[in-house]
């Protein structure tokens, strides 16, 4: 089974994705977009960009766990990772959205 973006909305109201893994897992979320057309543009960007590993912001929080950021070409992020235990990990999970994203089906639970 392939990854899949999940198009949701949250409690405000705005649209959001999540990009899982073929096991179920969410490796990448978004940020809240007014209208489903920025959503839907935005998973369109990660599909873009997610094969291209300077794309990747590779971060350690304060509290010491690893995230990424993955950017468009105009730097801004377009999806933020959870936290990992380790860089082993987070690195395994932009591996993860590199295999996942371009070919990943969409699922719209807003409809």
């Amino acid at each position: 089974m392939a990854g899949k973006f999940e198009i949701y909305k949250d409690k405000a109201g705005e649209f959001r994705f999540r990009l899982k893994a073929s096991n179920g897992q969410s490796i990448l979320a978004s940020e809240g977009y007014k209208a489903k057309s920025g959503c839907t543009n935005g998973i369109a960007s990660v599909r873009k960009n997610a094969p291209d590993d300077a794309r990747y912001e590779r971060k350690t929080t304060e509290s010491g766990k690893f995230r990424f950021n993955l950017k468009s070409g105009n730097h801004q992020i377009i999806g933020t990772s959870e936290s990992y235990e380790s860089e082993s990990a987070r690195d395994n999970g932009i591996e993860s959205v590199k295999k996942n994203a371009p070919d990943a089906s969409i699922n719209d639970t807003t409809d």
